[in-house]
């Protein structure tokens, strides 16, 4: 089993959406694939809910109060992690997890707060010691504006391998209220923008591997 944890402690920077796509993505493979909801809010957990009969099949289980147990099973794990999560809970998600998926909106307050998130993270010893990789995604980006370029050059200053950059676009939103992404459409309009995500689905792939 591969196993993502998708987490940022700043909220609204698209860990849902980072999250449900992997989860479509890898359901679309053929994998038997989970997406555990760490959120109170069960976002992830309503859109598993919507997705329709049709869309390739994948689990979603409720972790908000769960003793983080998965399906024996399982080939994909994705957790989608909550911003306010406690340390010692963001700790043990690290331990199970083979890859982390950091995501960062073009914003000075995302930016500072992702340093922090990563400061903490580098102090635990799964991180310390390569257990699991953290890929860092630029999120809802739109190319040639000045607040790319300034989130391109902090990203380039993090440290991490800078994965993805994913594209600023009305159709997660509209997929989403279906409970489908952008790997459950037709189209040129999707088929591009699932251009985006092919170096991250290529690192968890690489990752994941050398993990297990």
């Amino acid at each position: 089993m591969i196993s993502v944890l998708v987490a940022n402690t700043k909220g609204g920077c698209g860990k849902t959406t980072i999250a449900t796509t992997l989860a479509s993505a890898f359901a679309g493979q053929g994998h038997f694939t989970v997406l555990a909801d760490v959120d109170r809010q069960h976002s992830s957990l309503d859109w598993a809910k919507r997705r329709p009969d049709a869309a390739p099949a994948l689990a979603g289980l409720d972790w908000a109060k769960s003793d983080f147990a998965v399906p024996k099973d399982a080939e994909r794990l994705v957790i989608d992690a909550p911003a306010a999560l406690k340390m010692k809970d963001v700790e043990a998600l690290v331990k199970m997890a083979d890859v982390i998926i950091l995501p960062v909106l073009p914003s000075a307050f995302d930016e500072a707060a992702t340093r922090r998130f990563l400061d903490r993270l580098e102090e635990l010893k799964p991180i310390r010691k390569s257990r699991a990789a953290v890929a860092i995604v630029g999120n809802r980006m739109r190319v040639r504006t000045r607040a790319a370029a300034q989130l391109d050059a902090f990203l380039g200053g993090l440290g991490h391998a800078v994965v993805s950059r994913i594209r600023d676009s009305s159709a997660y939103t509209e997929a989403a209220a279906e409970g489908l992404s952008v790997f459950d459409l037709r189209g040129r309009r999707a088929e591009d923008l699932r251009d985006d995500w092919a170096p991250l689905l290529r690192h968890i792939e690489e990752a994941g591997g050398s993990a297990s």
